[in-house]
């Protein structure tokens, strides 16, 4: 297998651009991509947008975010591709959505013709790039950094390599103290080694520093958890363990911009903070994810979206995404929306790319970013697709504007939303605007009778 992706890739692969100038040698971007686990748009201590009071937490604390936050752009549409960590971190690494990557039982067989991936593409641009992943990779795939064209990596790694605990039984209940939580401090100690390598080589770099945090299990020091033991709990967040191993997290990603100021890279990286997926709707998780949020007795960790990990509400794919880097307006909120499939053609285009990447679903919003969070993104379909391969409630969703269609296929239920008037999906307006359902539906399922037909065979059976 691995031979054979590299001879598709000699052949078909991204072709070399022009010569660069010595000015672009000497000035090409740096970017570092720190990609969180299970982190919601609401769990910071700073607000996701500034207008809705509620996007922040009312129990967490994230101090070097907050600090982060206000030297960058924050997206208040930001999108995980997928509300779960595998579909996710190959749609970021392919420019893909999950819907055209497949599910993990699909996807060993298509990645060979997707061969685009963030490393290859910065090489191709100027061949002195060096590209490093640490932490969770988890493609399910048996594929390993490298052969994405990674130069150094932990390998084919996933969450089990960042837990203390054995066995699925009582996690949510248990947590766990360490000095190196979730391997936070020997990621950042890998991450930190690479790019003083890469700055005194003189090389440009791409890194992704993939935390195995905030997935269970909780794991975290014991004076963080002592912190937040001693603290009122809020009315949505309320686990100390969960708290402190983000508060540890923190910690850890100020570390990592405060390294790269202290290496005198600053002025030439972009740093994207984001996650894989939203939180968890609650710790435990319920069976009865599906339900309105008024079917339970308290918020849901997400709150003021709906839902959490695993579902296609808002709760479960819109999440934290913060960008900083030269030429980008400190403290600005932008409503563009953007999803992680967008990251491989921007950091393109940053990098000094001049020709376009065949068959992304992203696009570059390299101009959102140096016009004060202003623009629009220029893609193949202007529709954001979503899938959850799950056997209980397998669904899909389109959002185009400011409406949402979330479709059921076992039940062949359709809730629509218009997610700008009724951010918690609360008002189904499915059976009242049937001309916009029936746009919506026939560009979701035109898109998946182009690029996954296979979907609609399985459950059309």
């Amino acid at each position: 297998m691995v031979r054979l992706i590299l001879v598709i890739y000699l052949l078909f692969g991204v072709s070399s651009l022009k010569v660069p100038s010595k000015r672009q040698l000497e000035n090409r971007p740096n970017f570092i991509l720190i990609l969180t686990d299970d982190l919601g748009w609401s769990c910071f201590s700073s607000k996701m947008d500034d207008r809705v009071n509620d996007s922040k937490s009312d129990y967490y604390e994230t101090p070097k975010i907050d600090l982060f936050i206000k030297k960058s752009m924050r997206f208040s549409k930001g999108y995980a591709p997928d509300p779960i960590c595998s579909p996710t971190r190959r749609s970021i690494q392919f420019g893909r959505t999950s819907i055209k990557m497949g599910d993990d039982d699909d996807f060993p067989q298509k990645y060979t013709t997707a061969l685009h991936t963030i490393p290859q593409v910065l090489k191709s641009i100027d061949n002195r790039y060096k590209a490093a992943h640490f932490g969770k990779w988890d493609l399910r795939a048996k594929i390993t950094p490298e052969q994405l064209g990674y130069d150094v990596s932990d390998g084919d790694t996933g969450n089990v390599n960042g837990n203390i605990g054995q066995g699925k039984e009582e996690k949510w209940e248990r947590h766990f103290f360490s000095e190196n939580p979730k391997q936070m401090d020997s990621l950042n100690a890998r991450a930190i080694k690479f790019m003083k390598d890469q700055v005194n080589s003189k090389n440009p770099f791409y890194l992704q520093v993939s935390h195995y945090a905030t997935h269970v299990d909780f794991v975290t020091r014991q004076n963080s958890y002592d912190k937040f033991k001693a603290k009122p709990v809020g009315k949505k967040h309320d686990n100390p363990a969960w708290a402190g191993m983000l508060y540890d997290l923190d910690t850890k990603i100020g570390e990592l911009e405060r390294m790269v100021e202290n290496l005198g890279i600053a002025d030439n990286t972009y740093i994207v903070l984001m996650a894989d997926n939203g939180a968890v709707e609650f710790i435990p998780p319920v069976s009865n994810k599906l339900d309105l949020p008024a079917s339970f007795s308290k918020q849901m960790r997400n709150f003021p979206l709906r839902g959490g990990k695993w579902t296609l509400y808002e709760g479960g794919i819109r999440v934290p995404f913060i960008v900083k880097g030269p030429g980008i307006q400190k403290n600005t909120l932008s409503d563009v929306p953007v999803a992680g499939w967008d990251l491989m053609p921007t950091f393109s285009e940053l990098a000094g790319g001049n020709k376009s990447i065949e068959n992304l679903d992203g696009g570059s919003f390299a101009n959102v970013l140096k016009n004060k969070g202003k623009g629009e993104v220029e893609r193949a379909n202007k529709a954001f697709f979503f899938h959850r391969f799950a056997k209980a409630y397998p669904h899909s969703a389109v959002i185009m504007g400011d409406y949402k269609l979330i479709k059921f296929w076992k039940t062949n239920k359709i809730e629509m939303y218009n997610i700008s008037k009724d951010l918690g999906e609360l008002n189904d307006i499915s059976k009242v605007e049937k001309t916009k359902l029936k746009e919506l539906e026939s560009t979701l399922m035109s898109y998946i009778a182009k690029h996954n037909p296979d979907l609609i065979g399985k459950f059309s059976k």
